[in-house]
């Protein structure tokens, strides 16, 4: 259920002025860390011949920014869904965003796989520009073909809660699988992701998700906080690898608790265009009657969950004085007929070249789909909270 929150703050975390919407948004945060308020005494009650008072959305929150018209948008907010392998497609649809030299990126947010391409796309832009982007995420997916085996869906969260323990059997335990520790990922991150290049001016704005096992919070990483570790424990399979410690708080992967942060990611942007690039299926035409396929299909619902509800707090807000957002998606759903019934552990060649070929497509429609009858068709509805 969404608690409102009884303060609306009106910066963003970096001291900047924020728009109307996050400051609405912000008041919808049900992920906030921050203690909740104490109860406010119960009022008094009127007279009965006193009128009701009538409390307007508009008297707490700032005059609505008018809905941004221009297409493509000039400036673009990312929302990066993890999904194992299907995070292939993210990386055709960043691909494809690149090679569009009119469109600039604000804030990037994502979790497991997400986070990881949200990390090669900033790093890469930081380094060297839209060419430097486009060779570090082609580098990393071309060598985890290549070097496809077990440890390689280790690097991607390819391995889910539910999944591992029927892969492996109900002995297997947190770290056992590995238990020399040997973190197959750091080692990629440290051959593609320059860390201190992170802090740059010209790096987008990060919020990198992982989940503190303590409270089961989602904890968002900044720029100046995200190093390997951050990375490592925003991929960390819970029955597979042993939980990332980060400043004496253990960590599991960040899809638990919002898969991808969609909120913070409105909170935080400087602009009103929020693109969500979602990969794992809402939809499955088939009912699972297998113990594996129930697991992927629940698996599925959980990875889903926490997005749905802060698309409905969007929704909510749009409709309630915010109607300057513009948060559209892209589906890998939409493009891969049967992904619901696909593994995301499938690290087959073609499978991985079909994603990255379809995020391809998927983008050059989304960004030739104009601001009139198509866009609205495409951008998620104010009026509809949850995915089809």
């Amino acid at each position: 259920m969404l608690r409102m929150s009884e303060k609306i703050d009106g910066t963003h975390g970096d001291g900047s002025q924020a728009t109307a919407a996050s400051r609405l948004l912000l008041s919808t945060n049900i992920w906030s860390d921050a203690p909740s308020p104490p109860p406010a005494p119960k009022p008094v009650p009127a007279p009965v011949s006193q009128a009701p008072v009538a409390i307007e959305v508009a008297a707490i929150v700032a005059p609505a920014q008018e809905r941004p018209s221009q297409w493509p948008p000039k400036r673009l907010s990312l929302a990066l869904q993890g999904g194992g392998t299907f995070a292939a497609f993210t990386w055709g649809v960043l691909e494809r965003l690149l090679e569009e030299p009119s469109i600039e990126f604000d804030t990037i947010s994502g979790t497991s796989a997400g986070a990881i391409n949200a990390l090669l796309l900033a790093c890469g832009l930081a380094e060297g520009g839209r060419e430097g982007a486009r060779s570090r995420l082609n580098r990393f997916w071309i060598r985890l073909m290549h070097e496809a085996s077990f440890r390689s869906l280790m690097l991607i969260g390819g391995f889910s809660p539910a999944g591992s323990s029927v892969a492996f059997g109900p002995t297997l335990r947190s770290g056992q699988f590995d238990p020399f520790d040997l973190d197959p990922l750091r080692l990629a991150l440290s051959r593609d992701i320059n860390f201190a290049r992170l802090r740059n001016a010209k790096c987008p704005k990060l919020l990198i998700a992982a989940t503190r096992i303590r409270d089961g919070q989602q904890q968002i990483f900044g720029n100046d906080a995200i190093t390997a570790d951050v990375a490592l424990a925003s991929t960390c399979p819970p029955l597979v690898h042993c939980a990332v410690e980060i400043d004496g708080e253990a960590y599991w992967d960040g899809g638990l608790g919002g898969n991808p942060p969609l909120i913070k990611l409105a909170q935080q942007s400087a602009t009103a265009d929020l693109l969500l690039v979602q990969i794992t299926p809402t939809r499955d035409s088939y009912v699972p009657i297998t113990l594996a396929a129930i697991d992927r299909r629940l698996d599925q619902i959980a990875a889903n969950a926490a997005l749905k509800a802060e698309i409905a707090a969007i929704a909510w807000a749009q409709s309630h004085g915010a109607p300057a957002l513009r948060l559209s998606k892209i589906a890998a759903e939409d493009s891969i007929d049967g992904l619901a019934q696909r593994s995301s552990t499938d690290l087959g060649r073609g499978f991985i070249r079909t994603l990255h070929r379809s995020g391809r497509e998927a983008a050059e429609r989304w960004l030739g789909q104009g601001a009139t009858g198509a866009e609205a068709r495409r951008t998620l509805p104010v009026a509809e909270p949850a995915l089809a």
